[in-house]
């Protein structure tokens, strides 16, 4: 009888517990000992209830693969986000920051020696950004030349801003700086605030 069992549960493990036929000694038992392979009622429950068993672990065991297959599966759905910069996509935001440069704070005008950039109290440099307020035209300026006397409104009115017939007017004068706008002109030789110029509408714009 107790050899009827084992080979029965030998026959259930290689059926639904193992891939192969891994008999745990059944080769070298005698089939048909004990009174048959199900000699009694009572081994034939056993071994129904170890069926049962043996089917209800492969059922759980296959449940458990396949929730362990949901959870390790890559969802391939969600892709990353990638965050693009606002000012570097719209050509519009990256033409409006370009515009808003700096300005000079106080403005200085200066000889041809005097360094040009954005001028401050502490680092004092000519403007080369000036552009008036009254007639609305940037200033030009020529190092090394001065206004003749003679310069007057209607002469810039006329011959603005062409370098070719304002030279008629302008005379070499090493260290020195020749500034105009269309109303307005000024030599400069030396660093100076254009506040302390007030009838100049000159301001800066921007660097």
């Amino acid at each position: 009888m107790a050899e009827g069992l084992d080979e029965l549960l030998d026959e259930v493990e290689s059926k639904f517990c193992r891939p192969g036929p891994l008999r745990r000694g059944a080769a070298g038992r005698p089939r048909g000992c004990g009174g048959g392979v199900l000699g009694t009622e009572r081994d034939r429950a056993a071994a129904e209830e170890t069926l049962r068993s043996a089917e209800t672990f492969e059922k759980e065991d296959d449940l458990d693969s396949l929730i362990n297959e949901i959870f390790e599966e890559p969802n391939l759905d969600k892709k990353p986000v990638k965050l693009k910069s606002k000012s570097s996509g719209n050509p519009s935001v990256r033409a409006s920051t370009q515009s808003l440069g700096k300005s000079c704070s106080p403005v200085y005008l200066g000889g041809s020696t005097a360094p040009c950039g954005i001028g401050t109290n502490t680092s004092q440099r000519a403007c080369d950004r000036l552009r008036c307020v009254a007639c609305d035209f940037r200033v030009v300026s020529y190092n090394d030349y001065m206004w003749d006397q003679s310069c007057d409104y209607l002469f810039f009115r006329n011959n603005m801003p062409e370098f070719q017939k304002l030279r008629t007017k302008l005379v070499k004068k090493p260290g020195a700086r020749a500034y105009a706008c269309q109303c307005s002109w000024r030599t400069a030789e030396a660093l100076t605030a254009l506040q302390a110029d007030p009838q100049l509408r000159w301001v800066c714009g921007r660097h």
